[in-house]
């Protein structure tokens, strides 16, 4: 049973639900999500060069991909599965806490490439962007279990 369907049509729900629907329903598009992740170390460009252009280019970019790309039409990805379970785990993040404790893992490697970045200190800022990158992937993946548990109607997780 497919979950992308109704959640990305279903006319209920507020105005911010439609909204975060819409927007997922683009995001997950492989293309989108693919480079999305891959452009993660623009996120200290800014930080390095202290060049607001740079921060707006950058802040540009990542309101602009999730949008840019049009509604999946299949499942069958690992990222568009990967997106769709975060949506659905940001509509309720008590459901699965590994999924909180890996965001605050990968902010974390985050903030030490920021740190880096803002130091222009090239090891922790690379340290950093791949240590929050590899977390990505990591979210990524217990997101796609997120998202397949609900498709075939599975409450317990699997282990990971």
């Amino acid at each position: 049973m497919s979950t992308f369907g109704p959640r990305t049509s279903e006319a209920g729900g507020s105005a911010g639900d439609r909204f975060r629907r819409w927007v997922f329903a683009r995001h997950a598009h492989p293309i989108s999500a693919w480079s999305r992740w891959a452009t993660t170390p623009l996120l200290v460009l800014p930080l390095w060069t202290r060049r607001w252009q740079h921060a707006a280019a950058v802040s540009a970019w990542m309101a602009v991909n999730p949008v840019v790309t049009p509604p999946v039409r299949s499942e069958r990805s690992f990222a568009t599965r990967a997106i769709l379970g975060e949506e659905q785990w940001l509509a309720d993040p008590a459901q699965d806490t590994r999924s909180s404790v890996l965001n605050v893992v990968g902010s974390a490697g985050l903030a030490v490439a920021a740190v880096g970045a803002w130091t222009k200190r090239p090891l922790p800022t690379t340290a950093g962007l791949a240590w929050s990158m590899t977390v990505t992937m990591l979210s990524w993946r217990r997101y796609a279990e997120l998202h397949d548990a609900e498709c075939h109607g599975r409450t317990v997780l699997p282990r990971t």
